[in-house]
């Protein structure tokens, strides 16, 4: 009977190992991020005081050139509603705000709706607060939307827009920011971080970046 309920006791243990296993393993968030994180991943990291100087040549004049088009044209995105951007224009911005301060978070929203979910309210507060700090003053941030491959190109299209719009007005609601230090795009399925996996959570997320912050670093 000892030796019974021994093997059974084990067994019970082993068990509950396997929970604990199963739970420090699953699929965790892409950024279960505090303020301090978001802030620091979307301050500018020293960048060089001028595009232009040194080296001779016209080189830095092109860049220079570039970067001011660049300037130009997310100027003209800041005003403009999230659905009316074309495909070549959600690419510009993929390509400019590569080499920017980002972070990805995933902040979950409502089955098959853009409305956020209570589960993400203390996501998209801690964002809130990180935008709103002074360190971040002026910057102009791009609020980009991504699902993952499940459902058709348009659906998720529009759905990501959507969401990216919602995270853009609870900030303007709730945090006092400005509407047009605020970018918002939708990229649908169309830039999956796991493309091992698109059915994967981390493909569902939002990416948050500091626009500004290379033309506030070279002043």
């Amino acid at each position: 009977m000892s030796g019974s309920l021994g093997k059974l006791r084990l067994g019970l243990a082993c068990a509950a190992a396997a929970v604990i296993l199963t739970l420090s393993t699953g699929t965790a968030p892409v950024y279960a991020a505090d303020e301090q994180q978001i802030l620091n991943a979307l301050k500018p990291k020293g960048l060089t005081r001028s595009l232009s100087g040194g080296g001779g040549g016209g080189g830095g004049a092109a860049v220079d050139a570039k970067s001011l088009d660049d300037q130009r044209f997310l100027d003209g995105l800041r005003t403009r509603k999230t659905r009316s951007l074309s495909s070549g224009d959600r690419d510009r911005v993929a390509a400019i705000a590569k080499e920017k301060p980002q972070i990805d978070l995933e902040i979950n929203f409502d089955y098959n709706s853009d409305k956020i979910s209570q589960k993400a309210t203390g996501a998209v507060q801690a964002l809130g607060k990180a935008l709103s700090n002074p360190e971040l003053k002026d910057s102009v941030f791009l609020v980009a939307g991504h699902t993952d491959a499940k459902g058709g190109d348009s659906y998720n299209q529009s759905l990501s827009e959507r969401r990216a719009e919602a995270i853009k007005t609870y900030l303007i609601q709730k945090f006092g920011l400005q509407a047009e230090n605020l970018m918002t795009v939708g990229y649908g399925k169309e830039q999956l971080k796991n493309k091992d996996n698109p059915l994967a959570a981390d493909n569902r997320r939002v990416q948050v970046v500091n626009m500004a912050a290379q033309s506030q670093a070279s002043r």
